[in-house]
């Protein structure tokens, strides 16, 4: 099987770059494994399934049995919230509706799938989502130039995702706001937004190995979106020993079970007070990896071929 996958995002510093870059890493040695082939591409021709591993991607005329990521429906579930996003997704949920098959993190954003587009569950695949390898536990003087490195004190509570413009769902600038008595320290480049954010410490983007010894000296991670697909910080910090403090969410619900101390999401106090009461060692993370991600989205392949 030729398969052509669409790589742009990788380069995306968010969520999405990490999926793309971690899941095509594996699925490389998944196409070596069984024979197939993996191009890197948009274009379809003289392959036998497309991959977008985003809306951005997903075509409206596919050539080609195509598998689309979803990897949430906020902007769909919340069109008053992202007005300026909800128009461009317009033309892409089309497009999503037309794809062969869709590969989702969580049943959570499948349930939301079904019964927001037309959509038959039956062309649904649950695939989770991994840590990467890079994250695990660094040594003190690893942590500790890390730290010296990004103007991070000893002791300190860490949020990391995107901060180029504000996402509501997120709510930085409440938790900015909300008491806690240790710093809280932000990680992703910032946009001129949280450069005015009050009261919090922005070590902006940071390397993989920085950030995982990041991950690996904070008291805990501190994760108050009040909507996720899948939540990749939350099992990246676990990877890395760190104690993880979440809103009770139905897909971080899922992804964690008892791995983390979930609160309200309307108590951003007690998410932090639960955040700095965090001890170690945390729980280990899902055992699920990347390479049982790429055997998975492979299997997905298949199915997309022999019912396209």
């Amino acid at each position: 099987m030729r398969v052509a996958f669409d790589s742009r995002p990788a380069a995306d510093p968010r969520g999405i770059g990490r999926y793309t870059r971690s899941l095509l890493a594996a699925l490389r040695e998944e196409a070596a494994a069984r024979g197939g082939e993996l191009v890197e591409s948009t274009r379809t021709r003289r392959c036998d399934v497309f991959h977008s591993p985003w809306i951005d991607g997903a075509p409206l005329r596919p050539g080609v049995p195509t598998v689309v990521t979803l990897h949430d429906l906020v902007p769909r579930k919340r069109p008053g919230e992202y007005l300026r996003s909800g128009l461009r997704f317009r033309m892409r949920y089309l497009a999503v509706e037309r794809a062969t098959r869709l590969i989702v993190p969580t049943r959570a954003v499948a349930a939301d799938v079904a019964g927001l587009l037309s959509v038959d569950e039956r062309r649904i695949d649950v695939v989770n989502e991994a840590a990467d390898p890079v994250f695990h536990p660094r040594d003190a003087a690893r942590v500790a130039a890390a730290r010296a490195s990004h103007g991070v004190p000893e002791e300190y509570l860490l949020w990391v995702g995107g901060l180029r413009r504000p996402d509501p769902r997120k709510r930085v600038a409440a938790l900015a706001g909300a008491p806690r008595e240790l710093p809280l320290v932000l990680v992703g480049e910032p946009g001129q937004w949280a450069r005015e954010l009050d009261g919090v410490i922005l070590a902006g983007a940071v390397s993989d190995d920085d950030l995982a010894a990041l991950y690996t000296g904070a008291r805990a991670l501190v994760f108050p979106s009040d909507d996720e697909g899948f939540g990749l910080p939350t099992v990246e910090a676990l990877a890395c020993g760190t104690p993880v403090a979440a809103c009770d969410v139905p897909a971080l619900r899922e992804v964690l079970g008892d791995r983390a101390t979930f609160v309200e999401c309307d108590d951003l106090a007690g998410l932090l007070a639960a955040a700095e009461a965090a001890t170690r060692p945390a729980p280990a993370p899902p055992a699920w990896s990347w390479a049982d991600a790429a055997r998975a989205t492979w299997d997905v392949y298949d199915r997309a071929v022999a019912g396209g």
